[in-house]
């Protein structure tokens, strides 16, 4: 099993940044990669980025420039840097690692993943 933990959410002012991390525990060594994904009442689980165990990265064509996300495998943990923050960006943000091999169709799709964090709500103000 692996486990995630979820920090650094919170309520920003649009145009303003916030940085997620995620630091996984356990079986760590079963993951190949690890992403964020966002939620909200009214749309899908849909992903925001993701980082492969070699540093390869994936990002919503939305959101590329804006998001960057990276990892440092030393501390198992994966981070999540969000500038210019407008009020569509605010959702429930999730951690998931995932044990498959793959490319960008694969971890861009929720279901190749096994362990989700609990997420942690983002609220940007206009």
């Amino acid at each position: 099993q692996v486990q995630l933990v979820e920090s650094g959410g919170g309520l920003v002012q649009a145009g303003g940044s916030l940085r997620l991390s995620c630091a996984a525990s356990g079986r760590t060594f079963d993951i190949n990669a690890m992403g964020w994904f966002r939620q909200t009442p009214e749309k899908e689980r849909e992903l925001v980025a993701a980082i492969s165990s070699g540093g390869s990265t994936y990002y919503a064509d939305s959101l590329k420039g804006r998001f960057t996300i990276s990892g440092d495998n030393t501390k198992n943990t994966a981070y999540l840097q969000m500038d210019s923050l407008k009020p569509e960006d605010t959702a429930v943000y999730y951690c998931a690692a995932s044990p498959t091999y793959g490319g960008s169709y694969t971890y861009s799709r929720a279901n190749s993943y096994t362990y989700w964090g609990q997420g942690t709500q983002v609220t940007v103000s206009s």
